[in-house]
């Protein structure tokens, strides 16, 4: 009887399957064309050609981006107590003048802007006109710290967080830097994190299930599930380092903030890395379609153009 002859290919198939690596057997072309389609594999976030641009700049220090509605994009300048608004056709104008070093920004269903007041040490909520309204001022008849970031969940509930920034503390009233969730009805306020050292940027998922936390001064981002009365369970490490201020795309990958912008997908993993000309603080996606992200870093307002889109 006779034997079939095996092809070189069907040998270093079999070689490999073995365990067998003879310096005889070619088995690096192999190799390189395995490599050469997992890098083919990879997926840029960021569109073809695409670079981060500065939109415009001369500020003191920005923070804070939200898009509205029509993808206009709402930013902070803290010391100088603005809250500014970079339009579509690419005009800047101030929305709002003496903010109360107004810091995290985020817009609910009814096109009221959101701000965490860091002086005022408050949350309040602005309608188009500019009228300011208090949502929220003290926890268990104290004042807050000075307000941070925010993010309103499906059930328009407001995640929010209130650090400390600056060795003077006399003015402390709160027993630390916690986390917090103004209830839907705007009525209650509760704790829901207290275990951080100085808590920063917050975001949720579109389905109002998880919430991630970044612990700045502890440098790590963690993700809690949202129970159905507002409260968190389930901590978990996220990722290793802190952020401050954070977004995510619509595929649910986190967008953090520290030297430069780290993308982690949602099981946790750097994806990508975003550099920018300045330190940035906060980042958002806005534009008509969503699909361009905007970062506020130090003096200026950046942006670059994705290939996937915000919520």
């Amino acid at each position: 009887m006779k034997r079939k002859k095996l092809s070189l290919a069907a040998l270093l198939i079999l070689a490999v399957i073995l365990g067998y690596t003879h310096e005889s057997c070619a088995v690096e072309p192999l190799d390189q064309a395995a490599t050469q389609q997992a890098v083919s594999q990879k997926v840029d976030l960021i569109a073809q050609d695409a670079k981060v641009e500065k939109l415009c700049n001369d500020f003191s220090f920005t923070e804070g981006p939200a898009a509205d509605a029509e993808g206009n994009i709402y930013f902070t300048d803290i010391p100088n107590n603005r809250i500014h608004k970079w339009s579509l056709d690419g005009k800047l104008s101030t929305f709002i003048e003496n903010s109360a070093g107004s810091n995290g920004l985020y817009f609910d269903k009814d096109g009221n802007l959101l701000a965490c007041q860091g002086g005022g040490r408050r949350l309040v909520s602005i309608d188009p006109n500019g009228n300011i309204t208090t949502l929220a001022d003290k926890y268990e008849d104290k004042r807050f710290n000075s307000l941070n970031d925010l993010w309103i969940d499906p059930n328009s509930g407001v995640y929010f967080t209130d650090p400390h920034y600056g060795r003077d503390r006399d003015d402390m009233e709160q027993d630390g830097e916690h986390v917090y969730y103004l209830a839907p009805d705007r009525k209650k306020v509760i704790r829901v994190i207290d275990d951080m050292v100085r808590p920063n940027g917050v975001i949720g998922t579109a389905d109002g299930k998880s919430l991630y936390v970044a612990d700045h001064a502890g440098r790590k981002t963690f993700v809690y599930t949202i129970n159905k009365d507002g409260t968190l369970s389930g901590k978990k490490l996220f990722a290793p380092e802190g952020s401050d201020g954070m977004t995510i795309d619509n595929q649910g990958n986190i967008y953090l903030t520290t030297n430069l912008v780290s993308v982690y997908n949602s099981k946790g993993k750097k994806i990508q890395e975003i550099k920018v000309p300045q330190r940035p603080a906060n980042v958002c996606f806005g534009g008509t379609d969503k699909q361009t992200l905007f970062i506020t870093a130090q003096t200026s307002l950046y942006s670059v153009r994705m290939r996937i889109k915000g919520l």
